[in-house]
């Protein structure tokens, strides 16, 4: 078993979002790095403790670059002693290790999220030092008291885990190289296919679809609707994190553009006119911006990691 000390935002929703995550074999919540080695509830603005959980984890199972790439998924990582509607010391973002030789694990890790947020992290990256168990009545809370509050969507533990590092983007010549004159304008000049005359319209096959520019997984077959809009439709994304958001002012409308996390690739738009039992959303996607892989092939193409959460 190992071990590692999580600072994000308020313990009580931390702890029983990597309750549920396979490989987490135990939780405590406390108060970490602070200025004096004793502290409770009531002092720890005063001794500059941080909410912390602790994570004892099987390296079998899950391994540390795993559980901070779950960590960054519900943080956020540019906020300064705020996280949720919590503010305070208290409440800011740290990693705290007790081996040595987990650090560069976690500042490779850090060195991607800032090259994909084009910004210096707010998290700290520290050893741990002064942990005391928080009080009997914080531990577990959320599991005790199950409509308490909480700043995270602890359901997102459920989502894959799809890890951007091993989805690297080409360059754009190798890209010129690989891809369709359409294709191309579509991901790398934010073009728009015709509608009902393109490849995935009226595909619903098993399956999953994926960044045509680098493979990365972007939706589940099974949250593909007919929308009549004449492109694939999706409800939701297989991950939260694997679509970006943007602002799009062109042609003299207000949209929200989505764009593919480790590509960048121009995908389509989303729109809040999709089916409410569905969750009310509607991914409009270019069917050149995306490559489906039937279910049976997706073991031998490498993503048989996602076929679990297929059943």
């Amino acid at each position: 078993m190992a071990e590692i000390y999580l600072a994000g935002g308020c313990f009580w929703g931390l702890e029983e979002y990597f309750s549920r995550i396979e490989g987490v074999e135990e939780t405590t919540v406390g108060y970490a790095n602070g200025q004096v080695e004793s502290t409770n509830y009531q002092l720890i603005h005063q001794t500059d403790h941080a909410e912390t959980v602790q994570l004892i984890y099987d390296e079998e199972k899950i391994s540390l670059r795993e559980i901070l790439l779950y960590y960054f998924r519900v943080i956020d990582p540019l906020s300064i002693n705020k996280q949720g509607n919590d503010i305070g010391r208290q409440y800011r973002t740290g990693v705290y290790y007790v081996r040595e030789e987990d650090r560069d694990i976690i500042e490779q890790v850090f060195a991607e999220q800032e090259e994909q947020l084009g910004q210096k992290l707010a998290v700290e990256l520290e050893p741990l030092r002064h942990y005391i168990l928080a009080e009997e009545y914080h531990q577990d809370y959320l599991k005790k008291n199950p409509t308490g509050y909480c700043h995270i969507n602890v359901k997102d533990a459920e989502q894959p885990l799809v890890d951007a590092g091993h989805y690297p983007k080409p360059s754009q010549q190798q890209l010129k190289e690989v891809l369709s004159e359409e294709q191309y304008q579509v991901t790398q000049q934010s073009a728009t296919e015709r509608p009902f005359h393109n490849a995935y319209n009226s595909t619903f096959e098993a399956g999953i679809y994926v960044d045509v520019t680098t493979g990365e997984p972007l939706f589940f077959a099974a949250d593909k609707f007919e929308s009549g809009c004449g492109w694939p439709s999706f409800a939701r994304p297989i991950a939260r994190e694997v679509i970006k958001y943007y602002q799009d002012l062109s042609h003299g409308m207000e949209r929200i553009e989505v764009r593919s996390r480790s590509g960048n690739a121009h995908l389509g738009h989303v729109f809040t006119d999709g089916p409410q039992e569905l969750g009310g959303l509607r991914y409009c996607i270019n069917s050149a911006a995306l490559r489906f892989i039937p279910r049976e092939k997706m073991e031998e193409e490498g993503y048989g990691y996602l076929l679990s959460y297929m059943d």
